[in-house]
């Protein structure tokens, strides 16, 4: 966009001198300082307007090109030209001002959002003892950068415990109550003994939050989510979940990726109260090697150009098992490509990776033990 006015400058004087007398090309330099307007600021318009009348007045007296010798550089129809790229000249300064300010007010607003994420979502450790942690996160408005969709990782001393959620809705309403049930899920992460308690808590806290807010609509919304706590050390080598009408999370290991679903989840948070013992935790293996990888319903609900949904397991199967950065990076790019880059939902994940116990670096690199009294590397 930054080389359009000189590009219509060129094309000027090539057609000038191939186009018959009675077609004065040269008018065409009206348009420049509009031209100008769409990709610079408002002294540039200005100045591609002089130059526009300026360039007019020599096409004008010069025979070769106008087929006129000088003196028609002041005829009425040149001087009209050259009043109406002035008039356009004005139109365009005026323009491309109002422009550069809309720019600088987009770029304030996505830098604040960029803050607020980073606030609301910050980054989750790479590395929690013996687990190698990485997530992503895309909004549907590229203006925003910052959505529903919600993710953490806290360690405590009842093992690594994650949460991904989706909040019903959209906007500002979105991004409050996401921030609400991360404020209690960091909080009661330390204190709760039983996942099941730890939702529970997390559950009253919402439900808390909707009553004080009041409206039918607030009222209403929901949240769907994952929970999962990984424990520390000893032989206890399992994950808990507990699904809160979340999509399910995927177990994948080398020649398996499966989904972790029993077939009995919760009901979404703030829901709670309508079903009798809503909550259960589902206990599954999960050793040296395995993978836990949570995700919201952007990633399943991604459809191509045809309206087919985003095959994920179907993905995961054929990439083979991945580092955690490797496959956060493929199904990020994967998921781009195959909606043509038109995203309708916000989108994240968060994946676990279990190294063996004692060991350092990524999954599939030689491991070596750490050094006595020397800290884990804080990244993988």
């Amino acid at each position: 966009m930054r080389w359009l006015p000189v590009l219509y400058v060129v094309a000027v004087l090539v057609l000038e001198p191939i186009t018959p007398v009675e077609w004065p090309v040269s008018f065409l330099l009206i348009a420049l300082p509009l031209v100008t307007a769409f990709a610079h600021v408002a002294v540039v318009v200005a100045g591609a307007t002089v130059f526009a009348i300026g360039f007019e007045m020599v096409l004008a007296g010069t025979p070769c090109c106008a087929g006129r010798s000088v003196g028609y550089v002041w005829e009425r129809h040149y001087v009209a030209a050259y009043v109406c790229t002035a008039l356009v000249g004005a139109l365009g300064t005026v323009f491309a001002a109002h422009r550069t300010r809309r720019e600088r007010t987009l770029a304030d607003v996505r830098f604040v959002a960029e803050i607020a994420q980073r606030v609301l979502l910050r980054p989750v450790p790479h590395r929690i003892g013996n687990l190698l942690l990485e997530s992503f996160y895309l909004s549907a408005a590229a203006e925003a950068r910052i959505g529903g969709d919600l993710f953490e990782a806290v360690p405590t001393a009842y093992g690594v415990r994650l949460l991904i959620g989706d909040v019903r809705g959209k906007g500002l309403l979105a991004v409050e109550t996401a921030a609400a049930m991360l404020g209690a899920f960091r909080e009661a992460a330390h204190d709760e003994p039983d996942l099941h308690a730890l939702v529970e808590r997390v559950d009253i806290s919402m439900s808390r939050r909707a009553d004080r807010l009041g409206g039918g609509e607030v009222a209403e919304r929901f949240v769907t989510a994952v929970f999962a706590e990984i424990p520390g050390g000893g032989d206890d080598r399992v994950v808990r979940i507990l699904n809160c009408g979340h999509p399910p999370p995927l177990l994948i290991r080398p020649g398996e990726v499966r989904e972790l679903d029993l077939g009995r989840p919760g009901p979404p948070l703030n829901l709670g109260m309508l079903v009798r013992d809503p909550y259960r935790v589902d206990t599954y293996p999960f050793g040296p090697g395995d993978q836990l990888l949570l995700y919201t319903d952007g990633v399943t609900e991604t459809r191509d150009p045809d309206g087919s949904f985003y095959p994920l397991l179907q993905r995961l199967r054929s990439w083979g098992p991945l580092p955690p950065a490797e496959l956060l990076e493929r199904l990020h790019e994967d998921l781009l490509a195959y909606s043509h880059d038109q995203l309708q939902d916000d989108t994240a994940a968060l994946t676990a990776f279990l190294l063996p116990e004692g060991t350092t670096g990524r999954p599939g690199a030689p491991h070596t033990a750490p050094d006595a009294g020397t800290p884990d590397d804080p990244q993988p």
